[in-house]
């Protein structure tokens, strides 16, 4: 049978050989040449580093040679625009070697080099859903001339877009795209973890969904392990240590592995910086990395940590993608991450030199934190990966595509919307009732049967030529920090109006700066280095997070006994044997259990997971505090229940399972959202903060009662 290499264009082929000087193909990039090459669709599943670029570009390559297309024929998105920065030089040399050309399209991009762009159009465009969304809705950009020879597109880290509503979004602006260039567009999707990839895939089509002409590639990764779509780690090389404080995390990352590259995973921005902050003062040469810092202070840290030797790059998930750093050695993970398929991305970081082995060390800080790390291991041990889902009733980035399609069009047939999605659910006829509603609010006005966009749309979101429409999160104000000319990056304004004695000391990129002026009409903080004593704050925006319904029951088995299979410290060791003790009264292999404490708080310990804790609390609304946060373990019942209040709620609330209640700031916080009626965006989140299948499993469940009298 004929490997896939042999049928690269000729010229591909001798690149391969003699450029790269590649013995072979991987497996993958082999399995995958046949079906682009025919045309179609696929999800191309491997580890981090597996080479899956190269699986999509080789062929699509060969295809635009020996089928001469012409013009821009293929997209390459990705969700990050440092992934795009970092992609550019390998698809730039790539597209070379047949003559051809790649360039790169986002928000950091000069406007002389894009009409550089539009005037010489290049074969291969690196760019983000929403700068193809922005060149849609621009008077510059001739729609029908640019994408009009349009054949494929690549979707890299597809996992990433398609948990969120950026997925939406970009499956809309495909759908539009593929109108434009009036024929079906080849859809290739990269992912390294996903538990559901048939689904995934048949999402990725979108209106063009036939998994008849669509492939899963997968070489290598068996039918009972296809979900980890990642090679097995010896659990030697994963380590859980419990060390107590973000001090003590410090000392043993400056003691461990000197002479080595670590990158160290942190879940939050604040402790980035107070980590790194942390590390110097230990004399580590550690750099930082996350979203509130400036491009070019991100750029500088991961240029540096990828040039030196003995050194620490702390992250957030922004490093998390396939962003090139270098080799490393270590990858360390504060707490845990909320999701097994984050921690294969993380621990898919290292591992890639010959001779080398996947590892990682987690250092709990707390006794939750060490709690949830194990449970994650536990879930990693048995294969086990979240599946890749939509967010349900998208409705809101359904309101923000009739009013791009009409920036887009300029007019719209009030009748014949629609067919700009080619039927694809939910931008199809059932939006009527949004259609209808942004009519009767001014975002869209209608004349002889033509839809356009209306002064409360232009009034909302008409500043800066409607940038404001195209993202379809939004972001908490920050304040962007300037030391003289310098950007530093972006801080929370609750730093800046915060009471404080004495001088007003920030944290950013890892060094404290005194304020000396903040500028708040233009939002600008101008700062001066400090010796110390700095702090750090980011208010998070959006929809609440909380972990998972499989990862609060893998902590519960945790607590009663299982063991991950990874390498303890003492310290780990004996710091859940306690944690096991405390909770004998909490935790029951037979159920879940009602307990009142030592302070008369009545909970009811599910292990349920944020989201079917929600769920609980708004069904059984006549035993539940209706004034408490959501937690992922417990829920707190009225003070005054007794075990047969608690039994008579519970008998048939399996039968009347509720959707949670939605708050005035929770919808404040869904962009948009005022563009629905409201019932339409309540009923968006709490769909959205609902799972309705854990809750009834719980409630399916015995409850054991402690200490309620009745």
């Amino acid at each position: 049978m004929t490997s896939g290499a042999e049928l690269l264009h000729p010229v591909v082929l001798h690149h391969v050989v003699n450029t790269l000087q590649w013995p072979a193909l991987r497996p993958l990039q082999d399995a995958a040449v046949r079906p682009l090459l025919d045309g179609e669709d696929a999800l191309l599943l491997a580890p981090t580093a597996g080479g899956k670029t190269e699986a999509a570009v080789f062929p699509l390559l060969s295809r635009m040679a020996q089928e001469n297309w012409a013009g821009t024929s293929v997209l390459y998105v990705c969700p990050l625009k440092a992934l795009l920065n970092n992609l550019l030089p390998r698809l730039e040399a790539y597209a070379g070697w047949l003559g051809r050309r790649a360039a790169l399209w986002h928000g950091d991009v000069t406007m002389g080099r894009r009409r550089t762009i539009l005037r010489e159009r290049p074969d291969v465009l690196l760019t983000t859903p929403e700068s193809l969304e922005s060149m849609l809705v621009s008077a510059a950009v001739d729609h029908d001339e640019f994408f009009g020879q349009l054949r494929a597109i690549v979707v890299d880290e597809v996992h990433a877009f398609a948990g969120d509503d950026r997925g939406w979004h970009l499956l809309a602006v495909l759908e539009r795209l593929s109108r434009v260039a009036g024929r079906p567009v080849q859809r290739v999707g990269l992912s390294a973890t996903v538990g559901n990839p048939d689904e995934l895939l048949g999402w990725l089509q979108g209106s063009g969904r036939d998994l008849r002409r669509a492939r899963v590639v997968a070489p290598g990764i068996g039918a009972p392990a296809r979900a980890t779509t990642a090679a097995p780690t010896p659990a030697g090389e994963v380590e859980l240590d419990y060390v107590g404080s973000v001090h003590n995390a410090a000392k043993v990352i400056a003691a461990l592995h000197r002479g080595e590259k670590r990158l160290v995973f942190c879940d939050s921005r604040a402790l980035v910086e107070e980590l790194g902050q942390r590390l110097r003062a230990l004399d580590v040469t550690t750099f930082l990395s996350h979203a509130s810092l400036s491009v070019d202070e991100r750029r500088r840290a991961e240029e540096a940590f990828a040039q030196e030797r003995d050194c620490v790059i702390v992250a957030t998930s922004t490093l998390e993608l396939g962003i090139d750093v270098g080799d490393l050695d270590r990858v360390i993970q504060i707490d845990a991450p909320r999701t097994v398929a984050a921690f294969l991305q993380r621990i898919g970081r290292t591992g890639r030199r010959p001779g080398s082995s996947r590892n990682c060390l987690f250092l709990a800080l707390d006794g939750e934190g060490l709690l949830h790390a194990a449970g994650l291991l536990h879930l990693w041990s048995q294969g086990w990966v979240e599946a890749v889902v939509p967010p349900p009733e998208p409705r809101h980035i359904v309101a923000q595509q009739m009013l791009a399609l009409s920036l887009q069009r300029h007019r719209v047939g009030d009748q014949v919307w629609p067919a700009e999605w080619n039927g694809l659910a939910p931008f199809d006829k059932s939006a009527e009732v949004i259609v209808r509603h942004l009519v009767e609010r001014g975002y869209l006005d209608v004349d002889s049967g033509m839809l356009f966009i209306g002064p409360e749309a232009e009034l909302r979101f008409g500043r800066r030529h409607f940038m404001d429409m195209l993202a379809v999160f939004t972001a908490p104000p920050q304040f962007t920090v300037l030391s003289g000319r310098t950007e530093i990056g972006r801080t929370d304004p609750a730093l800046l109006t915060a009471k404080v004695q004495g001088p007003r000391l920030l944290l950013l990129a890892g060094r404290s700066w005194r304020v000396t002026h903040v500028d708040w009409k233009r939002r600008r903080c101008f700062v001066e280095p400090a010796d110390g004593g700095g702090k750090a704050l980011w208010m998070t925006g959006g929809s609440p997070q909380g972990l998972s319904y499989r990862m609060v029951r893998a902590m519960r088995d945790v607590l009663l006994g299982a063991d991950p299979p990874v390498a303890l410290t003492g310290r780990a060791s004996t710091r859940l044997a306690q944690l096991r003790q405390e909770a004998t009264s909490l935790v029951h292999p037979g159920g879940t259990v009602v307990a009142r404490d030592a302070d008369g708080e009545t909970k009811w310990w599910t292990w349920a997971g944020f989201r079917a804790n929600a769920t609980l609390i708004a069904t059984l609304s006549e035993i539940a505090d209706p004034t408490q946060r959501y937690d992922d373990a417990s829920i707190r019942l009225r003070p005054d229940v007794d075990r047969n209040t608690v039994r008579a709620a519970m008998a048939d609330a399996a039968e009347r399972v509720c959707l949670p209640d939605v708050t005035e700031k929770a919808l404040a916080g869904l962009k948009f959202s005022a563009a629905l009626p409201e019932r339409l965006a309540a009923a968006t989140l709490a769909a959205r903060l609902a799972d309705l299948p854990a809750a009834r499993a719980v409630l399916a469940e015995p409850t054991r009662t402690v200490y309620l009298s009745g």
